[in-house]
Protein backbone atom coordinates (compact mmCIF):
# COMPACT_ATOMS: atom_id res chain seq x y z
CA UNK A 1 0.00 0.00 0.00
CA UNK A 2 1.22 3.52 -0.81
CA UNK A 3 -0.05 6.63 0.95
CA UNK A 4 -0.22 10.08 -0.63
CA UNK A 5 3.12 10.96 0.87
CA UNK A 6 4.67 8.31 -1.38
CA UNK A 7 5.57 5.96 1.46
CA UNK A 8 5.21 2.28 0.67
CA UNK A 9 3.84 1.24 4.01
CA UNK A 10 3.09 -2.43 4.02
CA UNK A 11 3.56 -3.96 0.61
CA UNK A 12 5.83 -6.77 -0.47
CA UNK A 13 9.41 -5.87 -1.23
CA UNK A 14 10.14 -5.06 -4.87
CA UNK A 15 13.24 -7.26 -4.98
CA UNK A 16 11.98 -10.80 -5.62
CA UNK A 17 15.38 -12.48 -5.85
CA UNK A 18 15.32 -13.59 -2.21
CA UNK A 19 11.63 -14.50 -2.17
CA UNK A 20 12.25 -18.24 -1.85
CA UNK A 21 14.82 -17.72 0.86
CA UNK A 22 12.43 -15.50 2.81
CA UNK A 23 9.68 -18.11 2.51
CA UNK A 24 12.01 -20.83 3.78
CA UNK A 25 12.92 -18.67 6.78
CA UNK A 26 9.25 -18.00 7.47
CA UNK A 27 8.44 -21.69 7.17
CA UNK A 28 11.28 -22.56 9.55
CA UNK A 29 10.16 -19.96 12.10
CA UNK A 30 6.63 -21.40 12.03
CA UNK A 31 7.73 -25.01 12.44
CA UNK A 32 6.20 -25.39 15.93
CA UNK A 33 2.93 -23.84 14.81
CA UNK A 34 2.89 -26.17 11.80
CA UNK A 35 3.50 -29.17 14.07
CA UNK A 36 0.66 -28.12 16.38
CA UNK A 37 -1.84 -27.51 13.59
CA UNK A 38 -1.12 -28.99 10.18
CA UNK A 39 0.66 -32.15 11.24
CA UNK A 40 -2.07 -32.94 13.76
CA UNK A 41 -4.69 -32.41 11.03
CA UNK A 42 -2.79 -34.77 8.73
CA UNK A 43 -2.68 -37.46 11.40
CA UNK A 44 -6.40 -37.05 12.10
CA UNK A 45 -7.54 -37.08 8.48
CA UNK A 46 -5.24 -39.89 7.30
CA UNK A 47 -7.29 -42.92 6.29
CA UNK A 48 -10.66 -41.25 6.92
CA UNK A 49 -13.27 -41.96 4.24
CA UNK A 50 -16.03 -39.59 5.25
CA UNK A 51 -16.58 -36.29 7.00
CA UNK A 52 -18.81 -36.86 10.02
CA UNK A 53 -19.62 -34.86 13.14
CA UNK A 54 -17.05 -36.67 15.25
CA UNK A 55 -14.31 -35.71 12.78
CA UNK A 56 -15.43 -32.09 12.71
CA UNK A 57 -15.41 -31.89 16.50
CA UNK A 58 -11.86 -33.21 16.62
CA UNK A 59 -10.78 -30.71 13.96
CA UNK A 60 -12.36 -27.86 15.91
CA UNK A 61 -10.43 -28.94 19.01
CA UNK A 62 -7.18 -28.88 17.03
CA UNK A 63 -7.95 -25.40 15.73
CA UNK A 64 -8.78 -24.09 19.18
CA UNK A 65 -5.75 -25.62 20.88
CA UNK A 66 -3.60 -24.12 18.11
CA UNK A 67 -4.66 -20.69 19.44
CA UNK A 68 -6.94 -19.68 16.59
CA UNK A 69 -9.43 -18.77 19.30
CA UNK A 70 -13.06 -19.67 19.87
CA UNK A 71 -14.52 -17.27 17.28
CA UNK A 72 -12.26 -18.22 14.38
CA UNK A 73 -12.33 -21.96 15.17
CA UNK A 74 -16.12 -22.03 15.40
CA UNK A 75 -16.57 -20.08 12.17
CA UNK A 76 -14.12 -22.28 10.27
CA UNK A 77 -15.94 -25.45 11.32
CA UNK A 78 -19.25 -23.78 10.44
CA UNK A 79 -17.99 -23.13 6.92
CA UNK A 80 -16.84 -26.74 6.61
CA UNK A 81 -20.23 -28.00 7.82
CA UNK A 82 -21.95 -25.82 5.21
CA UNK A 83 -19.70 -27.22 2.49
CA UNK A 84 -20.49 -30.78 3.59
CA UNK A 85 -24.26 -30.08 3.72
CA UNK A 86 -24.16 -28.67 0.18
CA UNK A 87 -22.12 -31.66 -0.95
CA UNK A 88 -19.39 -29.25 -2.04
CA UNK A 89 -17.01 -30.96 0.37
CA UNK A 90 -17.26 -34.73 0.61
CA UNK A 91 -13.65 -35.88 0.78
CA UNK A 92 -11.64 -35.67 4.02
CA UNK A 93 -8.49 -35.13 1.99
CA UNK A 94 -9.93 -31.83 0.75
CA UNK A 95 -10.63 -30.63 4.28
CA UNK A 96 -7.18 -29.19 4.80
CA UNK A 97 -7.34 -27.17 1.59
CA UNK A 98 -10.78 -25.83 2.54
CA UNK A 99 -9.48 -24.74 5.94
CA UNK A 100 -6.42 -23.18 4.32
CA UNK A 101 -8.44 -21.07 1.88
CA UNK A 102 -10.84 -19.87 4.56
CA UNK A 103 -7.98 -18.94 6.91
CA UNK A 104 -6.46 -16.82 4.13
CA UNK A 105 -9.84 -15.12 3.75
CA UNK A 106 -10.01 -14.49 7.50
CA UNK A 107 -6.60 -12.82 7.34
CA UNK A 108 -7.65 -10.55 4.48
CA UNK A 109 -8.76 -7.71 6.76
CA UNK A 110 -9.96 -4.48 5.10
CA UNK A 111 -7.68 -1.51 5.58
CA UNK A 112 -9.05 0.72 8.38
CA UNK A 113 -9.57 4.40 7.72
CA UNK A 114 -6.91 6.69 9.13
CA UNK A 115 -5.61 10.18 8.57
CA UNK A 116 -2.88 10.82 6.05
CA UNK A 117 -0.19 13.48 6.46
CA UNK A 118 -0.47 16.64 4.44
CA UNK A 119 2.09 17.69 1.81
CA UNK A 120 5.52 17.93 3.36
CA UNK A 121 4.36 16.49 6.68
CA UNK A 122 5.74 13.32 8.29
CA UNK A 123 3.75 10.16 8.80
CA UNK A 124 3.55 9.88 12.60
CA UNK A 125 3.15 6.35 13.99
CA UNK A 126 2.55 5.76 17.70
CA UNK A 127 3.74 2.32 18.85
CA UNK A 128 2.22 0.80 21.98
CA UNK A 129 2.23 -2.48 23.92
CA UNK A 130 2.82 -4.10 27.29
CA UNK A 131 6.23 -4.70 28.82
CA UNK A 132 8.38 -7.43 27.35
CA UNK A 133 6.83 -7.74 23.89
CA UNK A 134 9.93 -6.45 22.09
CA UNK A 135 8.48 -3.05 21.27
CA UNK A 136 11.68 -1.00 21.18
CA UNK A 137 13.59 -3.43 18.97
CA UNK A 138 10.54 -3.80 16.73
CA UNK A 139 10.42 -0.04 16.20
CA UNK A 140 14.06 -0.04 15.11
CA UNK A 141 13.41 -2.94 12.75
CA UNK A 142 10.46 -1.07 11.23
CA UNK A 143 12.73 1.97 10.84
CA UNK A 144 15.19 -0.24 8.98
CA UNK A 145 12.46 -1.29 6.54
CA UNK A 146 11.55 2.35 5.88
CA UNK A 147 15.22 3.24 5.47
CA UNK A 148 15.42 0.56 2.77
CA UNK A 149 12.80 2.66 0.95
CA UNK A 150 15.14 5.67 1.25
CA UNK A 151 12.88 7.36 3.77
CA UNK A 152 14.17 9.73 6.42
CA UNK A 153 13.14 8.23 9.75
CA UNK A 154 13.00 9.68 13.26
CA UNK A 155 12.60 7.61 16.41
CA UNK A 156 11.14 9.25 19.53
CA UNK A 157 12.15 7.95 22.96
CA UNK A 158 8.90 8.60 24.84
CA UNK A 159 9.62 5.88 27.41
CA UNK A 160 11.32 8.40 29.68
CA UNK A 161 10.97 6.48 32.94
CA UNK A 162 13.28 3.64 31.96
CA UNK A 163 16.76 4.82 31.06
CA UNK A 164 17.61 1.42 29.59
CA UNK A 165 14.78 1.78 27.08
CA UNK A 166 16.19 5.08 25.79
CA UNK A 167 19.70 3.65 25.53
CA UNK A 168 18.38 0.59 23.73
CA UNK A 169 16.50 2.75 21.22
CA UNK A 170 19.62 4.85 20.55
CA UNK A 171 21.70 1.74 19.86
CA UNK A 172 19.12 0.24 17.55
CA UNK A 173 18.50 3.60 15.90
CA UNK A 174 22.18 3.78 14.97
CA UNK A 175 21.98 0.33 13.41
CA UNK A 176 18.95 1.34 11.38
CA UNK A 177 20.39 4.72 10.38
CA UNK A 178 17.55 6.61 12.04
CA UNK A 179 17.75 9.78 14.13
CA UNK A 180 16.66 9.38 17.75
CA UNK A 181 15.07 12.26 19.70
CA UNK A 182 15.27 11.97 23.48
CA UNK A 183 15.21 14.06 26.63
CA UNK A 184 16.35 13.55 30.21
CA UNK A 185 15.24 10.73 32.46
CA UNK A 186 11.75 11.36 33.86
CA UNK A 187 10.79 14.01 31.30
CA UNK A 188 7.13 14.33 30.37
CA UNK A 189 6.60 11.85 27.48
CA UNK A 190 4.04 14.14 25.84
CA UNK A 191 6.51 17.02 25.86
CA UNK A 192 9.15 14.80 24.27
CA UNK A 193 6.75 13.84 21.50
CA UNK A 194 5.61 17.43 20.93
CA UNK A 195 9.20 18.63 20.53
CA UNK A 196 10.07 15.67 18.32
CA UNK A 197 7.20 16.33 15.92
CA UNK A 198 8.31 19.96 15.77
CA UNK A 199 11.79 18.83 14.82
CA UNK A 200 10.48 16.28 12.30
CA UNK A 201 8.47 18.94 10.45
CA UNK A 202 11.43 21.33 10.42
CA UNK A 203 13.89 18.68 9.18
CA UNK A 204 11.74 17.17 6.44
CA UNK A 205 11.41 13.75 8.10
CA UNK A 206 9.22 11.20 6.29
CA UNK A 207 8.40 8.82 9.15
CA UNK A 208 8.18 9.42 12.91
CA UNK A 209 8.01 6.30 15.11
CA UNK A 210 7.08 6.99 18.74
CA UNK A 211 8.33 4.47 21.30
CA UNK A 212 6.00 4.60 24.31
CA UNK A 213 6.52 3.00 27.71
CA UNK A 214 5.33 -0.59 28.07
CA UNK A 215 2.28 -0.76 30.27
CA UNK A 216 -0.38 -3.12 31.49
CA UNK A 217 -3.53 -2.69 29.45
CA UNK A 218 -5.58 -3.03 32.65
CA UNK A 219 -4.01 -0.02 34.42
CA UNK A 220 -6.23 3.03 33.91
CA UNK A 221 -3.63 5.68 34.80
CA UNK A 222 -1.09 4.23 32.39
CA UNK A 223 -3.63 4.07 29.58
CA UNK A 224 -4.58 7.69 30.34
CA UNK A 225 -0.96 8.66 29.72
CA UNK A 226 -1.17 7.10 26.26
CA UNK A 227 -4.30 9.12 25.57
CA UNK A 228 -2.43 12.28 26.57
CA UNK A 229 0.46 11.51 24.20
CA UNK A 230 -2.10 10.91 21.46
CA UNK A 231 -3.84 14.24 22.13
CA UNK A 232 -0.64 16.28 22.37
CA UNK A 233 0.66 14.82 19.11
CA UNK A 234 -2.54 15.91 17.38
CA UNK A 235 -2.25 19.43 18.79
CA UNK A 236 1.13 19.90 17.16
CA UNK A 237 0.20 18.18 13.90
CA UNK A 238 -3.54 17.90 13.22
CA UNK A 239 -4.46 14.35 12.25
CA UNK A 240 -1.44 12.84 14.00
CA UNK A 241 -0.67 10.23 15.09
CA UNK A 242 -1.75 8.95 11.71
CA UNK A 243 -1.43 5.37 12.81
CA UNK A 244 -1.33 3.44 16.08
CA UNK A 245 0.55 0.16 15.97
CA UNK A 246 0.17 -2.39 18.75
CA UNK A 247 3.05 -4.81 19.36
CA UNK A 248 1.98 -8.21 20.69
CA UNK A 249 4.02 -11.20 21.82
CA UNK A 250 2.79 -14.24 19.89
CA UNK A 251 3.89 -16.58 22.68
CA UNK A 252 1.15 -15.20 24.96
CA UNK A 253 -1.53 -16.82 22.79
CA UNK A 254 -5.11 -15.92 23.69
CA UNK A 255 -4.00 -13.25 26.17
CA UNK A 256 -2.84 -11.23 23.17
CA UNK A 257 -6.46 -10.88 22.05
CA UNK A 258 -7.57 -9.37 25.38
CA UNK A 259 -4.63 -6.94 25.22
CA UNK A 260 -5.56 -5.93 21.70
CA UNK A 261 -9.21 -5.41 22.63
CA UNK A 262 -8.34 -3.01 25.47
CA UNK A 263 -5.75 -1.01 23.55
CA UNK A 264 -8.05 -0.79 20.53
CA UNK A 265 -10.90 0.49 22.69
CA UNK A 266 -8.61 3.13 24.20
CA UNK A 267 -6.73 4.41 21.17
CA UNK A 268 -8.12 2.88 18.00
CA UNK A 269 -5.37 0.53 16.83
CA UNK A 270 -4.76 0.65 13.07
CA UNK A 271 -2.30 -2.23 12.84
CA UNK A 272 -0.74 -5.06 14.81
CA UNK A 273 2.83 -6.32 14.88
CA UNK A 274 3.29 -9.87 16.19
CA UNK A 275 6.72 -10.63 17.58
CA UNK A 276 8.42 -13.88 18.61
CA UNK A 277 6.63 -16.06 16.08
CA UNK A 278 9.82 -18.04 15.74
CA UNK A 279 9.96 -20.81 18.29
CA UNK A 280 6.30 -20.71 19.38
CA UNK A 281 3.47 -23.13 18.64
CA UNK A 282 0.95 -20.30 19.04
CA UNK A 283 1.22 -18.75 15.58
CA UNK A 284 -2.49 -19.43 15.10
CA UNK A 285 -3.14 -16.34 17.20
CA UNK A 286 -2.62 -14.35 14.00
CA UNK A 287 -5.88 -15.80 12.69
CA UNK A 288 -7.77 -15.25 15.93
CA UNK A 289 -6.77 -11.58 16.16
CA UNK A 290 -7.59 -10.83 12.53
CA UNK A 291 -10.99 -12.50 12.64
CA UNK A 292 -12.12 -11.41 16.09
CA UNK A 293 -10.92 -7.80 16.05
CA UNK A 294 -10.75 -6.97 12.36
CA UNK A 295 -7.38 -5.25 12.78
CA UNK A 296 -4.80 -5.93 10.06
CA UNK A 297 -1.49 -7.57 10.87
CA UNK A 298 1.21 -5.19 9.61
CA UNK A 299 4.39 -7.07 10.38
CA UNK A 300 5.56 -10.30 11.97
CA UNK A 301 8.80 -10.85 13.86
CA UNK A 302 10.61 -14.06 12.95
CA UNK A 303 13.97 -13.54 14.65
CA UNK A 304 16.27 -11.18 16.51
CA UNK A 305 18.22 -9.65 13.62
CA UNK A 306 17.39 -6.18 12.33
CA UNK A 307 15.97 -7.62 9.10
CA UNK A 308 13.84 -10.24 10.88
CA UNK A 309 10.72 -8.05 10.83
CA UNK A 310 8.72 -8.87 7.71
CA UNK A 311 5.66 -7.20 6.16
CA UNK A 312 2.78 -9.59 6.75
CA UNK A 313 1.62 -11.55 3.71
CA UNK A 314 -1.46 -13.66 4.47
CA UNK A 315 -0.97 -16.16 1.65
CA UNK A 316 2.73 -16.67 2.39
CA UNK A 317 1.99 -17.04 6.11
CA UNK A 318 -0.69 -19.69 5.60
CA UNK A 319 1.35 -21.46 2.93
CA UNK A 320 4.29 -21.65 5.35
CA UNK A 321 2.07 -23.32 7.98
CA UNK A 322 0.40 -25.76 5.59
CA UNK A 323 3.47 -26.75 3.56
CA UNK A 324 4.99 -30.00 4.85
Amino acid sequence: MRCRAGIRMFGKKDNRENERGLFDRLRLSLSKTRAGLTERLDQLILGKRKIDEALLEEIEEILFTSDLGVTASHELIGLVRTGVARKELDNPERLKDALKQNIIRFLDVPEPSYNLPGPGEPMVIMVIGVNGVGKTTTIAKAANLFREQDKKVMLVAADTFRAAAVEQLVIWGERAGAEVVRQGHGADPSAVVFDAVNAAVARGVDIVLIDTAGRLHTKVNLMDELRKIHRVTGRRLPGAPHQVWLVLDATTGQNAISQAEMFHKTLGVTGIILTKLDGTAKGGIVVGISRQLGIPIRFIGIGEKIDDLRPFDAEAFVEAIFTS
